[in-house]
């Protein structure tokens, strides 16, 4: 590498090492490695992606959700930056001499992204740092309150970094990039918008450039590159999700035959088990029915795992998926309670839902329950209501989370104008796991906390009898950390 060469540091802040030190993001995050991708494809920079949430051989945790384990930790390792995980930042940042920091934001982790380009300023003040991610599409230029943010990018990063890379390496003005916002003379400059990518297959396959590019890639374990995408964007309506405001509703599909041949260079890299990290699996029939009958053909013996809607469930599809090496379906269900899903827009009722896992079940499949707690609308009753369907319910797996108002959400504004955000509202307190969480008009928070931490316990009584099973057949808890990691999906994702 020239050592004059311009270079990006392309990173994930940490979030689960803050409240355990051996938790761990255990996978090469999607984000990081399209980005890189494109960098590798079409600049002359060098780049390094850097998962700073991973840590080798890291503890599983034990449960399904983090609610209350380490919380206070985390919130002091906001504070305190002498642990491990910011002096491995801060270390990896003064080795590398990144000429731009990319930093990939959910709102769960802004907090610890404002930290690192904090270190990063501190360490270099000329040092270029860019937001993106789920975040930054959501709240746009406000990202750059934070004084040392110089970039916010708002959806899809592959085209807009390559184009601001080649801006700084020129020493051009940024105001034809679309898609960004960026300080000017100390205003605030908010370009047009961009387009969303319509062929998605031009986009490199994220793992491809792993080996290169990935800070300490021979400590990662092969499920840590099992992810992959079929589609971006997605056509449901629900009250809680920022997904449409990310990937747009229109559902933008890869052609079969991409993903064909990214599902046989992942196993051609010993990578045996797929999970399809889409919003909702497939999105129609059709399309599921061709690339199922693409990978029964193209790839025999793959196992893989998906989300899919409740509405798509039926016996043939299910049994077709089996077929083709489908071994775990995830199901969105988030209330029990019918009035309830009218009011987020779920567009299923609980007896389609039940219906639809006994199918699954039926066929042989695993099946993941996901559930959703403290809407706005929620009482009693309806968490009552919810708590006898998990009951009823016969799954491998469950996972259970908190209603969150992320910044640039729908439900935010709702919860803003009925009372229930005040004006010190601080987003590094609330994610699906908070403690802090409790969004409702007709429940105390003291209330609240005692119904869910019952529910918490019934969530680990359902799930120990299939937990050691479901860690040998996943590889780790992948469809617990489904949830925990927070992606702006169906819950927050990616």
């Amino acid at each position: 590498m020239n050592l004059n060469q311009h270079k990006i540091l392309l990173m994930t802040p940490p979030f689960y090492r803050l409240f355990k030190g051996t938790y761990s993001l255990a996978r090469f995050p999607l984000s990081l490695g399209y980005l890189a991708g494109a960098v590798k494809k079409h600049t002359l920079w060098d780049v390094m992606a850097y998962n700073a949430d991973f840590v080798p051989k890291s503890e599983v945790i034990k449960n399904s959700y983090i609610t209350e384990i380490g919380f206070e930790s985390y919130l002091d390792n906001l504070k305190n930056l002498s642990t491990p995980a910011w002096k491995e930042i801060i270390s990896t940042i003064l080795e590398y001499k990144p000429t731009v920091l990319g930093i990939s934001a959910m709102s769960c982790n802004f907090a610890s992204a404002r930290i690192v380009a904090k270190l990063a300023k501190e360490i270099n003040k000329d040092t270029i740092v860019i937001v993106g991610g789920p975040h930054p599409s959501m709240v746009g230029s406000q990202a750059l309150q934070c004084a040392d943010i110089d970039i916010s990018v708002k959806g899809e990063g592959e085209q807009t970094i390559v184009e601001l890379l080649k801006a700084v390496e020129a020493k051009k003005e940024l105001n034809s990039i679309k898609g960004i916002s960026y300080r000017k003379n100390g205003q605030v400059i908010e370009n047009a918008p961009r387009d969303f990518i319509e062929d998605l297959d031009s986009l490199c396959f994220p793992h491809e450039a792993a080996s290169f590019v990935l800070k300490d890639y021979d400590k990662y374990p092969k499920f840590a590159f099992k992810y992959i995408f079929a589609t971006r964007g997605c056509p449901y309506n629900c009250f809680f999700c920022g997904s449409r405001n990310i990937w747009s509703h229109k559902v933008r599909f890869r052609s079969i035959e991409n993903i064909i041949k990214e599902m046989k260079a992942l196993r051609e890299k010993k990578v045996n088990s797929i999970t399809f990290e889409d919003d909702t699996f497939g999105i129609n029939k059709d399309y599921i029915t061709r690339l199922c009958d693409a990978i029964i053909t193209g790839c025999p013996g793959l196992k893989w795992s998906c989300e899919l809607h409740v509405k798509l469930v039926d016996e043939k599809i299910v049994s077709l998926m089996k077929k083709a090496g489908c071994y775990s379906i995830s199901i969105g269900i988030e209330s029990g309670n019918n009035a309830i899903l009218k009011k987020i827009r779920k567009n299923i009722t609980i007896e389609e839902a039940m219906a639809a896992c006994r199918i699954i079940k039926k066929q042989g499949v695993e099946l993941c329950g996901f559930f959703m707690v403290g809407f706005p609308y929620e009482t009693e009753a309806s968490l009552k209501d919810t708590m006898i369907a998990m009951n009823k319910i016969d799954y491998d797996a469950l996972v259970y989370s908190i209603f969150t108002p992320y910044p640039g959400t729908e439900s935010f504004e709702f919860c803003k104008q009925n009372g229930l955000i005040k004006g010190d509202y601080d987003v590094s307190l609330y994610n699906h796991q908070s403690p802090a969480n409790c969004f409702c008009m007709n429940i105390l928070p003291e209330r609240f906390r005692a119904l869910l931490s019952r529910i918490e316990r019934m969530v680990d009584r359902k799930n120990s009898p299939n937990f050691i099973r479901m860690i040998k057949r996943a590889f780790s808890l992948n469809t617990f950390r489904k949830i925990q990691e927070l992606y702006y999906g169906s819950r927050v994702k990616k």
